[in-house]
């Protein structure tokens, strides 16, 4: 679809979500790495919309005292968070998002990367899968939602967490298809809509339906926002149907569709 055509789609939304021609509020926005690209894609064409300005404030999870959950409970400001639905839920129940706010936005898989040029293993079975990973010579994974379940599940269910434990990568700080680009890992897996920005890696494929993982990623206003009205605006927008085409394109399934 060409852009002039998704902007006057974006331009309908903002009218009919009640968006002011000039509302000039600031909206400051941490998001997760798997909604970060559809996010990008679609921040200045709200702001085109709505005459407001978003501000980035995080574009990954981290961890530790980065974490976008550790910084909302040091009361760092912020109007929007988008997070995966066990952490928006728990920062719900913790008093920091407003629960009738969240809103779910899309469904993201796992996949796996080689550095570009590399062959590409075969991952479409379990055994296919199995026989990849244990013939790696080095696994890097994220150290949030798919690598913690990675760790700490796939590769118990596949028998190998053993072997695999020696070679494995727990990637902190930076993608985990910068750290394969780089050739500090042979294979790489992350959400899919993390993978697909990076430049230096082929992507592979998914993980096959028995090992996968989906994860719903969603957004809800920080109870301290002092942009409330704005930023349930920016979350019904990213929600939308307008909005579903550049979430598709980063590697995730908008909920818009379902």
């Amino acid at each position: 679809m060409p852009v002039a055509c998704r902007a006057a789609g974006i331009l309908l939304a903002g009218a009919l979500l009640g968006a002011s021609a000039a509302n000039g509020a600031e909206i400051r926005v941490m998001t997760s790495g798997a909604f970060t690209a559809a996010y990008l894609e679609l921040k200045p064409l709200f702001e085109h919309a709505t005459r407001d300005k978003i501000v980035t404030l995080a574009t990954s999870m981290g961890t530790g005292r980065d974490s976008i959950p550790d910084r909302l409970q040091r009361g760092e400001p912020v109007d929007v968070v988008i997070v995966d639905d066990a952490n928006l839920d728990e920062l719900i129940k913790n008093g920091k998002v407003l629960a009738a706010s969240k809103l779910p936005l899309g469904r993201s898989r796992i996949g796996m990367a080689v550095r570009a040029g590399a062959p590409k293993p075969d991952i479409s079975s379990v055994e296919a899968l199995k026989s990849a990973l244990l013939q790696a010579k080095s696994i890097a994974y994220s150290a949030s939602v798919s690598g913690r379940y990675l760790s700490d599940e796939m590769f118990r269910r596949l028998g190998i967490a053993d072997q695999i434990a020696p070679k494995g990568k727990r990637i902190e700080g930076e993608r985990v298809g910068t750290v394969v680009a780089r050739g500090d890992a042979e294979i790489g897996f992350q959400q899919v809509s993390e993978l697909l920005p990076i430049e230096g890696i082929d992507y592979v494929g998914p993980l096959p339906s028995e090992m996968q993982r989906i994860t719903v990623f969603s957004a809800g206003v920080a109870a301290g926002s002092t942009e409330q009205s704005a930023a349930m605006t920016l979350i019904k927008f990213l929600a939308s149907a307008p909005a579903a085409l550049a979430i598709s394109k980063s590697g995730m399934e908008p909920m818009a569709s379902r």
